[in-house]
């Protein structure tokens, strides 16, 4: 419970922040994140990403396109599909968002030396890379 306990106090922190000082709630900033990251996505393709209902995802993108953080772009190969990019300004923003979130992160792991920090981050990597992050035997649906 340690971990998750831990997960979601930094969520808070950095979700209340982010809402209150660019008015973007989490589900557009990680939105934007993926954008970023993974420029021609689709929207649909959020989804596998980041568990989220359609609707809330077209909200959403709408809410990015609004604002000029992203455009879309309509698919060579099929007229009906929509590749989302980043505009400057939407890789601009998701980078100061970043710069913050590390900056908590520091914050967050300050009470750690060196040695502890670095085996958190080994140990992090290793489960991270490992297959139950995402899948569970525990929590398995009958």
């Amino acid at each position: 419970m340690a971990v998750s306990y831990i997960v979601l106090a930094n969520n808070q922190v950095t979700n209340r922040y982010i809402e209150r000082r660019y008015d973007m709630p989490v589900h557009a900033w990680s939105t934007l994140y993926a954008i970023v990251t993974y420029p021609g996505l689709r929207a649909k393709d959020i989804q596998h990403l980041f568990p989220r209902p359609q609707n809330t995802i077209s909200r959403v993108v709408a809410l990015l396109e609004r604002r000029g953080l992203v455009r879309q772009v309509v698919s060579d190969q099929d007229g009906r599909a929509k590749s989302l990019l980043p505009t400057p300004a939407g890789t601009r923003l998701l980078d100061e968002i970043k710069a913050k979130a590390l900056e908590r992160q520091n914050e967050m792991f300050s009470v750690l030396d060196d040695e502890e920090r670095q085996t958190f981050l080994e140990l992090c990597r290793k489960i991270a890379a490992g297959d139950r992050l995402c899948a569970s035997e525990a929590m398995k649906e009958s």
